[in-house]
């Protein structure tokens, strides 16, 4: 990490810069308006406005540096390439965007909170962690910081009620520590053209007794993994399977679980976005104070509906997917899909949309449309109506207390000018990672859905709102999430029963929590363990509570497969944004 000069606005430069740059700004806010941030939701004499309220609020800090991070998806890769540039030249303030892959971001911003040094002056930073930024006490509310220090740089445009994910980084104190500037979810993918043809619809009915479609249950799932996989075995001279996975015991294997593949198959509680009292990574939650992950403190992380979730992944990856997928990470096997042997994948970001419809795949048509489509994901046995369904990564605008309040400030600046509305709806056109209700909604995307293969009428469904990220009840994320990937792999690889790993991981999450209740360091929200019991005596506990978690095991856990037909599905969705107030 190269250290960079601080450059202050009480310097001979920065006044130079700060007396002069109101006219120049406005000129390089025109040309950008005209030349790059189009379309737009605002016409472009609002866009100018907007962008005079950027360049009168920047003069106080014109001519420092600010040092900014996030991850590297393609959404930041436009912010870090051109936004970043667009903003500097705009208000004078010399922006850095650095692109970390996620887990150094992830250490970078540990280390920041940890040593109260000042590393990077802003962040972009998964909503995942809201759990931790609460807790720590290191991380600005941005709703105190948006009334009080930082009411002089906060946009009268910014309209926080447009945000689709406003609630992700909402803490159990109602208050907004993050604020999504990217979105995208987890979804069922499947090959639309091959579930179309008459002769598989036939043959699949003859076997099944109902529709090959798209699966609304696990059972319907597997069945058309195993119809393609095992009878259909072959489609124009090309080996198919009718599942896609990954299960090398590496970090990423981690993601694979802890984003949400548990609510999937119904473990956890009702509630949006995360259950209550437990959530979907299996942890209770007793008024902002975990209490517990494992069945014999309240907790789901190895009741019945985890250990089902594991025992179906591992079962499908060694039945239905390619061999090699077993030895795949994350990275290695998302571009498999688009290679045009893989009939349906479960669990499919919809961060891979951009890449999946480049002309020339075998997965594109000839005139532009994807071959493939997706909709909402199968729940499994143990899901109720009013759980969470899914996972949605949300990179989320991130201040620490630690930043000097004259560098937070610009860098506030910064992050409000990239979710923008004057460049929110090309930055959504670039990433296809949506944040804006007003921006799903416009034209643009309208005309663009037909190429997306299902992306918008997912977001302007009432079915997104069952995709959401990690939430409050995890106190520590970077120190849990690492031992998903660990235990989960011993389950991947057969050194572990599911039921054995699952044990595993909730005593390990149980010891991690433990040791953060010793150390008081997260004060009155920190964990409380509850005292060990019986899963009994915690299933009669959800009974008597009117809850769900932990549920009993089902005596039939796989019950007659469902299906809906993927264009039927799509018109009963709304056809309008719906009303605000």
């Amino acid at each position: 990490m190269k250290r960079h000069v601080l450059l202050t606005a009480a310097s001979a430069l920065a006044l130079s810069l700060a007396a002069g740059h109101a006219f120049a700004g406005m000129e390089e806010a025109k040309r950008w308006v005209d030349t790059e941030f189009q379309p737009s939701t605002l016409s472009k004499e609002e866009q100018l406005k907007e962008m005079q309220w950027f360049v009168d609020a920047a003069k106080p800090f014109a001519g420092m540096e600010i040092n900014f991070v996030s991850e590297t998806i393609t959404t930041h890769e436009y912010e870090a390439r051109t936004l970043a540039k667009a903003f500097s030249e705009i208000t004078g303030i010399k922006l850095r965007h650095d692109l970390l892959q996620e887990g150094d971001v992830v250490e970078k911003i540990q280390t920041q909170m940890q040593s109260g040094k000042n590393i990077y002056d802003g962040w972009i930073n998964d909503s995942d962690l809201v759990g931790t930024h609460f807790r720590y006490g290191q991380t600005v509310a941005l709703s105190d910081f948006m009334k009080g220090e930082g009411k002089d740089v906060t946009s009268p445009t910014l309209d926080l009620d447009d945000f689709i994910g406003k609630s992700f980084g909402t803490g159990p104190d109602g208050k907004l520590y993050q604020l999504p500037d990217q979105q995208f979810a987890n979804l069922y993918w499947f090959r639309y053209d091959w579930f179309t043809r008459p002769d598989l619809k036939e043959k699949f009915k003859a076997k099944y007794g109902y529709e090959l479609g798209v699966p609304v249950n696990w059972s319907a799932y597997e069945d058309i993994a195993d119809f393609f996989t095992n009878d259909v075995k072959e489609i124009d001279g090309v080996k198919v399977y009718g599942h896609m996975d990954y299960g090398k015991k590496d970090p990423s294997l981690g993601w694979r679980f802890t984003d949400a593949w548990l609510s999937m198959a119904g473990n956890g509680d009702r509630g949006i976005p995360n259950g209550k009292p437990v959530d979907e990574w299996g942890i209770r939650m007793e008024g902002c104070r975990p209490v517990g992950s494992s069945i014999e403190r309240g907790g789901d992380t190895n009741g019945p509906a985890a250990v089902y979730s594991v025992t179906k992944y591992v079962e499908w990856l060694k039945k239905f997917a390619p061999p090699q997928a077993a030895g795949m990470t994350f990275s290695e096997s998302g571009p498999v899909p688009s290679q045009g042997n893989v009939a349906q994948q479960m669990f499919w970001y919809t961060a891979f949309t951009a890449d999946m419809v480049k002309p020339g795949l075998p997965v594109m048509n000839q005139d532009g449309t994807p071959k493939w489509r997706m909709a909402p994901s199968p729940k499994g046995p143990y899901w109720k109506d009013g759980m969470k369904l899914g996972y949605q990564d949300a990179g989320s605008l991130t201040l620490l207390k630690s930043t000097p309040l004259d560098r937070r400030k610009a860098a506030w600046l910064y992050q409000q000018f990239i979710v923008s509305k004057t460049v929110s709806l090309k930055k959504s056109h670039v990433g296809l990672t949506f944040i804006r209700e007003s921006d799903i909604w416009d034209k643009s995307f309208t005309e663009r859905a037909p190429k997306l293969g299902g992306l918008v009428e997912f977001y302007r469904s009432p079915a997104r709102t069952q995709w959401t990220p990690t939430g409050v009840n995890v106190p520590d994320y970077p120190k849990l999430a690492q031992l998903w990937w660990q235990n989960i792999g011993d389950a991947s690889s057969g050194a572990k029963t599911p039921q054995a790993a699952m044990d595993a991981l909730a005593n390990a999450q149980d010891d991690v929590m433990a040791r953060l209740e010793r150390s008081k360091v997260q004060g009155e929200c920190g964990p409380k363990l509850n005292p060990k019991t019986s899963a009994e005596h915690w299933y009669e506990q959800a009974k008597k509570d009117g809850t769900l978690a932990p549920q009993r095991k089902l005596a039939d856990e796989k019950p007659k497969g469902e299906t809906i037909d993927y264009d039927t599905l799509i018109k009963s969705w709304p056809a309008s944004p719906p009303k605000r107030g």
